[in-house]
């Protein structure tokens, strides 16, 4: 059950209270936004189930959009592969760190979390643009893409691999791992056993190296 909002005995909440009250708005939401959609969560039905008011709410997050990318961040915070297999770009062999880095990948968007995200925002981005707009400002494609990219510069600048674009490499690396196996996670065709994704990654990487690397390395 949803804690209750703090008592307030002359003075404001602790700090202590207050993050527990935001904590208790955050799981209230993303209950309701990966069950019953963005469109249908009601700023009224938060407040009510998380036992608040609406000005305490607001005290909080400016609107239903910001609180959407709250939940984005926090979602993303529970799913991040770092959090229980340590940094996969730790390492000097690149073959070694990018299939670590795929197989951590996909872990982290096939999660039944991850998937019912990305159905909230594909279903009801068209009519809450916001949607997008909260996903995309987390900002962990980006930094994944970038740490690719830096490691690929490091590779091309040891004259291991002959690349122009380590940036668009890196975004090209990204989708080959993750697009096909999210599409049939969300009900595109059959699902990936674990020994498919497994294959899959060991795959994608040798594919991509193959096109990365120098002649005669």
């Amino acid at each position: 059950m949803a804690a209750v909002e703090p008592a307030r005995r002359g003075g404001r909440p602790s700090r202590e209270d207050s993050e527990r009250l935001r904590q208790t708005i955050l799981d209230v939401a993303t209950g309701m936004f990966l069950t019953q959609g963005y469109g249908a969560t009601s700023i009224d039905a938060i407040a009510r189930q998380a036992r608040i008011s609406k000005r305490t709410f607001y005290h909080r997050f400016p609107d239903k959009a910001a609180l959407f990318g709250a939940v984005v961040h926090e979602v993303i915070a529970r799913i991040y592969p770092a959090r229980s297999g340590g940094d996969p770009f730790h390492g000097a062999e690149l073959e070694a760190v990018l299939l670590r880095f795929a197989q951590m990948a996909l872990t982290a968007v096939l999660s039944p979390l991850a998937i019912a995200l990305q159905r909230v925002i594909l279903s009801e981005a068209p009519r809450f643009p916001e949607l997008a707009a909260a996903a995309m400002g987390e900002g962990s494609r980006a930094a994944a893409v970038a740490r690719i990219a830096a490691l690929l510069e490091r590779e091309r600048q040891a004259g291991r691999i002959t690349l122009d674009k380590p940036e668009f490499a890196a975004e090209q690396f990204l989708a080959m791992v993750v697009s096909l196996p999210s599409r049939r996670a969300m009900g595109f065709g059959p699902p990936m056993t674990a020994a498919d994704l497994d294959a899959w990654a060991k795959d994608t990487v040798t594919l991509f190296l193959h096109g990365c690397r120098a002649k005669g390395v």
